[in-house]
């Protein structure tokens, strides 16, 4: 068996970065990894992003990570022997116990995942190594960008029950939402051209050259549908403009976070003969 990568290391971090650095560092792999950003090598994309998962899952659990910083991956293998340490093996024990875990159909566990890895001990042991008190089921769900913007209602197998559940506007990568007799962890797609930064989206709009020297109009996508704004006389490449409470609605508080829109300058792999003449002519005047 190949030795575990240090969680440190997956994510990029330092072993003094604080919980904000973590969660940052969690998102932008999250984001740079999922499986859907990586269909012709879906396999490898599939390992890491599961790797990136189970790093951050322990890394920003305080107890979690203070026991994985005192006795590395040998905190969550207890007794050594018989244990592979990791919720993805195909079977292992815990204490007196034995499991078998398959993805090949019949789990009752069929299409959610699980976010921390000690959730599996806990649905079929009712514990885990930092707690003896009895937790409720885990579940997690994926869902598409905008449903996660907007809110949406999903139906869920619960215990062999279907359950319809109602999903906050706002909601976000990683959260989880407590219905009282279980736990359901959120996991969110990414969005072909929006970036979500908590409350805050970002996305980038090509402009040509000669509306960014001279100013001017230009229609870009938000999470509203498409507006027109105004590019400034002047504006470089790389230049961000705010659109106030135009973000995601806050779970936590009043109001929404900011759309930024992020311009980049278009430069047209191939230009026709009267295009050519006007950059000649503006490069001889220094432009």
């Amino acid at each position: 068996m190949n030795e575990k990568s240090d969680y440190y290391d997956i994510l990029g971090v330092g072993r003094n970065a604080s919980a904000e650095e973590i969660k940052k560092a969690y998102r932008r792999l999250a984001l740079e990894w999922h499986p859907d950003r990586h269909k012709d090598d879906k396999e490898v994309a599939e390992k890491k992003f599961k790797e990136i998962n189970e790093a951050y899952q322990v890394l920003s659990d305080p107890e979690k990570r203070a026991a994985y910083d005192q006795f590395g991956h040998s905190a969550f293998s207890p007794g050594g022997a018989g244990f592979s340490g990791s919720p993805f093996s195909q079977s292992g024990r815990w204490g007196p116990f034995t499991y078998t875990y398959t993805t090949s159909g019949g789990s009752p566990f069929e299409g959610f995942d699980f976010g921390d890895p000690f959730d599996i001990f806990e649905q079929f042991f009712g514990g885990s190594p930092f707690a003896r008190t009895r937790r409720v089921p885990r579940y997690s769900i994926t869902l598409d960008f905008m449903e996660a913007v907007e809110g949406c209602e999903k139906e869920i197998v619960v215990e062999g029950k279907k359950r319809r559940v109602k999903i906050p506007a706002g909601i976000d990568e990683g959260s989880r939402i407590n219905f009282g007799d279980f736990m359901l962890s959120v996991n969110i797609r990414p969005h072909p051209i929006f970036e979500r930064d908590g409350a805050d989206v970002y996305v980038r709009v090509n402009i040509p050259y000669s509306l960014a020297v001279l100013g001017g109009e230009v229609e870009v996508p938000t999470l509203d549908g498409s507006v027109k704004v105004r590019v400034r006389e002047g504006t470089k490449a790389g230049t961000l403009m705010r659109l106030r409470g135009r973000g995601v609605k806050r779970l936590r508080g009043a109001g929404r976070g900011d759309f930024y829109v992020k311009f980049d300058i278009l430069v047209p792999d191939k230009i026709k003969g009267n295009q050519k003449a006007a950059v000649q002519a503006l490069r001889k005047v220094g432009l």
